[in-house]
This record gives structure tokens, C-alpha cells and sequence, in this order.
């Protein structure tokens, strides 16, 4: 089973300690959910495992090897990075910009029909089939959302790294997306995302490893995780983990102190 690691990976920014020496090791077939504090390091370290940012020290490993040493295209059929703000730069058809997802694969001579089989079935999946023809800069931001996220299914990667995923959709495609993630784990990928939502990252991972001042303040199953005392130490909150009717909620009381 395929493992995407770092060891003691530090990182200052603007003379700020980001990360502090985080440690972990993430497992394929699971989903894995990164919360935190704004300024927590969440963003910095999805990028430091997606090879994205090199680390002042320390490294991250995909399989033992360390990603920033992995030739470009391997690693991208591999791994999906989705940015938390992403850029659209040309007005492209949606099936268009989904089959960009496919450009680690293609030949000499372009895509075939399983690269079109793929891009299919990524717009299926992510729910944007009725967009094909449409002009990406012509959809709705959460719209847009989706057909990113289509576009880093249609690689079918081992690892899907996305950053606030569910940033900008309304509940309904929050739901989808999540189930969708959950699907992907269970065929045995890796996901890991950065959430706000506390109580999404409750029912939708497996695994939730929480940041605080660039460190690993908490990690591991998400009610073993979420504790009212580690979300007073991370948030200056204080909340507890209620019984909703479709799983726990976090129910923030108010600021701690």
C-alpha cells in the first residue's frame, strides 16, 4: 500500500516559524482531514507533500523516495494537487479543462480513448458532465469548483491532495464531494484535504490530524481528535461533540477564557 510521508519538514516564511517539525506518515485508503487555525501551516504542508514548496529542512517521501527527486511527470501520475484558489487562465470549455487532468499520460501522439474514457468518467463522478461544452469562466465559482475537481480525478492518482475542496460549494455539493472522496478511499486511494468545517472533517474522515502554531497538536481518529481541550488549545474555543441526527457536531460555545 502506497505511503505519503515527511520527516521533521520545517518552513519559515517572512521570518515566522510555519512548520515546526511535522512528522507523519499518511496511508493510502483513507481519508485523511488537516485542520487548524488560520496560519496553522495546513496550506504550506499540503504543498510541502505535493513537492510544491521545498521545506528549509526535513523532507517528504512518497513510497521512500523524496518527492522534490521524483521527475515531474511521475510524480504528477501519481499525485493530484488541488489549489485552494486555483487559476483558470485561458476561456475553455469544461471537458476541455477536465482533460488537462490526463496530460501526465499522453504520447507523442495525444490522448486516446482511454484518456477520453478517463475524462468521462472524472465528470460523471465530480458531478459536471452537463458542463462539457460550456465556457469554464462562464460557470458559477462553485461550478468551477467542481470541474477542477474533476480535472484532478481524471489523472486517476494514487494521492489527491486539495486544499479547502469544499470552499464555495453550497451543502448539497459539499455532500457529493465528500462522498465522492470517501468512494475514492475505499478504492484505495489516498486523500488528504484541509478543512474548516470541524464537523465535516468529523464525518468525513478517518483520520484527522490537527495543526496549531505549525505543529501537530492532535492526531488520529476524528472524535479521538477533536476533543473539546484540543480545540480550546488550537481555536481558543470552547465546544463540545454533540449527537446530530447523520453523525456528531462540533457546538461551539463560545471564545475560551
Amino acid at each position: 500500500m502506497s505511503v505519503l510521508s515527511c520527516q521533521d519538514v520545517r518552513v519559515t516564511l517572512g521570518g515566522r516559524s510555519v512548520l515546526a517539525g511535522i512528522d507523519l506518515t499518511l496511508a493510502a485508503g483513507q481519508v485523511t482531514a488537516i485542520v487548524g487555525p488560520n496560519g496553522a501551516g495546513k496550506s504550506t504542508l499540503l504543498a510541502c507533500l505535493a513537492a510544491l514548496r521545498t521545506p528549509d529542512s526535513g523532507a517528504a517521501h512518497l513510497d521512500g523516495q523524496p518527492v522534490t527527486a521524483m521527475p515531474p511527470r511521475a510524480l504528477a501520475q501519481r499525485l493530484a494537487f488541488l489549489p485552494q484558489t486555483p487559476e483558470i487562465a485561458w476561456a475553455v470549455d469544461a471537458r476541455t479543462l477536465v482533460g488537462l487532468g490526463r496530460i501526465p499520460f499522453l504520447g507523442a501522439r495525444g490522448g486516446g480513448s482511454a484518456d477520453a474514457a478517463a475524462v468521462t468518467q472524472a465528470m460523471e463522478l465530480a458531478g459536471v458532465s452537463e458542463f462539457a461544452g460550456r465556457v469554464v469562466t462562464s460557470l458559477s465559482g462553485g461550478e468551477r469548483a467542481r470541474v477542477l475537481i474533476a480535472r484532478a480525478l481524471a489523472g486517476e492518482p494514487e494521492w489527491l491532495l486539495a486544499d479547502e475542496p469544499l470552499s464555495g460549494l453550497d451543502p448539497a455539493h459539499q455532500l457529493d464531494v465528500a462522498g465522492l472522496f470517501r468512494v475514492m478511499a475505499l478504492a484505495g486511494a489516498g486523500v488528504v484535504v484541509t478543512l474548516h468545517d470541524l464537523t465535516m472533517a468529523l464525518r468525513l474522515a478517518d483520520r484527522v490530524v490537527v495543526l496549531a502554531a505549525g505543529a501537530v497538536l492532535a492526531d488520529g481518529a476524528p472524535v479521538d481528535a477533536l476533543t473539546p481541550a484540543v480545540l480550546r488549545a488550537a481555536y481558543g474555543i470552547e465546544a463540545r461533540v454533540l449527537a446530530g441526527a447523520q453523525g456528531p457536531i462540533i457546538d461551539v460555545v463560545r471564545r475560551a477564557g
